[in-house]
């Protein structure tokens, strides 16, 4: 089968023919359908967050059909439509025992620590395969699996509350995903923070209040709309101190930051004004939990989640094209999601 690898770390993707897998006796094959290009990957890609061993097929969102079933395997059928959860776990240590798997001793994320998705076949166990209702695109089913899920989770860390008002710092993918679960969490107001016209655009048309950054401070906008008081909680997707800076800078008495940008670099906060007079947080999000992806997909069966715009490129299982993706998510520009198809 065709699959496109880290090979070396620094270096461009490269096209791999290598065997199809087989699945163990707790496992299952997929024929991959759609694989999410995520700005993870193009982190792991440059050495930013560590991947491997190598070579390694990248991809960790992930929706197929199930081709064969590991003997054991009862679970699911073939033919059935799945995503899949994207942390392997042991399922009996003392964070798998909380619900906290992707703190797991021995855990693997596919894309990361496995092969992934960027390839026409993955293997994986039964228990991380998730049904896709049939009105929902394998491709947006697959960008659940991490945009949508971690978006959730980041909303449910900060405790969001009806009537409360969030604002989220990048919306890319995660932040097309977040302004949506904010309003099916019934937020009263939702502002949208970034530096794209295209994506502000479309966040606008998602119900959010668009503020551009290259425009105005978005810390001095978000308290002018909201009479001096700030939000009640933000979210930061992009991983730039900048605006993990401005995500804490943004909060009203009481406000909760989540963090979920990935970066090594610090940024520098004021303890009194910013947090100890407003008794305000800042808090650490990593990931998803699994329990809450047949939420996700049932939103999307409702009509609750669209990624009918959200998702702005489809490119086909070679590396070239996928490498140019990755060189723009190392820039943060262009577009909003791009999605694997395989079967271009």
């Amino acid at each position: 089968m065709k699959a496109i690898r880290l090979v070396e770390v620094g270096q461009p993707l490269v096209a791999s023919e290598i065997e199809i897998p087989q699945p163990a006796a707790d496992e299952i094959l997929i024929r991959v359908g759609a694989a999410g290009i995520c700005h993870s990957d193009a982190h792991y890609r440059s050495g930013g967050s560590p991947a491997g061993p190598l070579p390694l097929a990248l991809g960790h969102e992930v929706a197929g059909v199930v081709e064969q079933l590991g003997k054991g395997v009862t679970s699911v059928a073939i033919g059935d439509r799945v995503a899949l959860d994207y942390l392997v776990t042991c399922g009996a240590c003392d964070y798998c025992g909380t619900g906290d798997r992707q703190f797991c001793d021995t855990g693997k994320m596919i894309g990361k620590h496995r092969d992934g998705g960027y390839a026409e076949y993955i293997c994986l166990p039964a228990e991380n395969a998730v049904a896709v209702p049939d009105s929902v695109s394998l491709e947006a089913a697959a960008l659940m699996m991490c945009s949508s899920s971690t978006s959730l989770h980041a909303l449910h860390k900060a405790r969001l509350a009806p009537g409360e008002t969030v604002a989220i710092f990048g919306v890319g993918g995660l932040g097309m995903s977040a302004i949506q679960l904010a309003r099916v969490l019934k937020a009263r107001q939702v502002f949208a923070v970034d530096i794209d016209p295209a994506r502000l655009a479309m966040a606008a048309e998602l119900g959010a209040v668009s503020i551009d950054a290259q425009q105005s401070d978005p810390v001095q906008e978000i308290r002018a709309r909201t009479g001096g008081r700030g939000v009640d909680v933000a979210v930061e997707l992009i991983g730039l101190p900048i605006t993990m800076q401005q995500s804490v800078q943004s909060l009203g008495v009481h406000g909760r930051a989540a963090l979920v940008g990935i970066t090594q670099q610090g940024f520098t906060l004021t303890p009194y004004d910013e947090l100890i007079n407003k008794e305000a947080e800042v808090v650490g999000v990593s990931d998803h939990m699994a329990s809450d992806l047949p939420q996700l997909l049932a939103w999307a069966a409702a009509g609750e989640l669209d990624f009918s715009q959200v998702i702005t490129e489809r490119v086909p299982l070679q590396a070239d094209a996928i490498n140019e993706v990755l060189d723009r998510l190392e820039c943060h520009g262009g577009g909003v999601r791009a999605v694997i198809v395989p079967g271009n």
